[in-house]
């Protein structure tokens, strides 16, 4: 049973970091996958070599069983947002959802309309992204169901948005639109990620506010959150050591040192910002993200 409302009560509180990201999310998210023109992209694919292809395919198999897993297992976290009373985060979380749904949608037309392909590319999924998106993505997710404690919760937060977000996609999306940015290759597919890594630095922000505020409220929660995010770390880099192993020659002349750099540089940023939540005040960790939500384009 329901016994108040928080819009009929206290209101909303606009200034707070889940209403800051759903303003953004409103005014940027809101973009149609099926109105990109991929008419160019589909010519560009029948002139890349297979070894381009092929690479290509791998990313966007791994990036699409992301994302789908993503739409699959995110709605316990907003079921226990929900029953916390935290309207704010709800009110973002649903967009967060309903942008993952996107993503799912963007890469199905790529598959469809660009690659051409049989959609059977579960080849693509190495032991360590199976670790992360077939076993921990889900468990954590799922475990919400029946244990909604913070530590549970900010194993949640961290599994998705700290290592499947911040580590393995933000790294490969980095890697898939910068090679395809330097050689004027599938225009469309580039005008998607693009808008897809404005999603995702939102939903980025929102995590590590989560795990901010669960941190500042229990110092005791740090030590178990830094040990789990070692160990999926170990996962996600091994993702980006799998796919270079898979080829003699790597396509596009990309460079493993380039991505593994980036990938433990954007992770240790946001590490850093999480260990200085420790013993701060709600207060403070509110003004923290209100600021690098303001600097942030997405």
């Amino acid at each position: 049973m329901h016994t108040s409302f928080a819009t009929t009560t206290r209101g909303l509180r606009r200034d707070s970091p889940p209403m800051r990201l759903f303003e953004k999310a409103k005014r940027l998210g809101i973009w149609n996958p099926s109105a990109i023109d991929l008419s160019r992209d589909a010519a560009d694919w029948r002139r890349l070599s297979e070894p381009e292809r092929d690479l290509l395919l791998r990313l966007t198999a791994l990036f699409q069983a992301g994302e789908e897993a993503v739409t699959l297992d995110l709605l316990p976290l907003v079921q226990v947002v929900a029953r916390e009373g935290r309207v704010e985060e709800e009110l973002f979380l649903t967009t967060f959802l309903f942008e993952e749904a996107k993503h799912t949608d963007f890469f199905a037309r790529f598959l469809d309309e660009v690659a051409a392909t049989d959609h059977d590319l579960s080849r693509y999924h190495t032991p360590s992204f199976r670790a992360l998106i077939y076993e921990a993505l889900p468990a954590a997710m799922g475990r919400l169901a029946e244990d909604a404690s913070p530590l549970a919760q900010a194993e949640a937060a961290l599994t998705y948005n700290m290592i499947v977000e911040g580590v393995l996609a933000e790294t490969g999306y980095h890697a898939y639109f910068t090679m395809l940015e330097a050689n004027d290759l599938l225009p469309g597919t580039r005008a998607g990620i693009r808008l897809l890594k404005q999603d995702e630095s939102r939903h980025i922000a929102y995590g590590v506010y989560l795990l901010s505020r669960l941190i500042a409220a229990d110092d005791g929660l740090w030590a178990p959150i830094e040990a789990r995010m070692s160990d999926l770390l170990l996962h996600a880099m091994g993702v980006i050591d799998e796919a270079f192993q898979c080829y003699e020659v790597m396509p596009f002349n990309l460079q493993m040192e380039t991505f593994s750099t980036y990938a433990l540089a954007q992770f240790q940023k946001r590490l850093e910002r999480l260990e200085s939540a420790r013993g701060k005040s709600l207060a403070e960790i509110e003004r923290v993200t209100a600021r690098v939500i303001a600097e942030d384009d997405g």
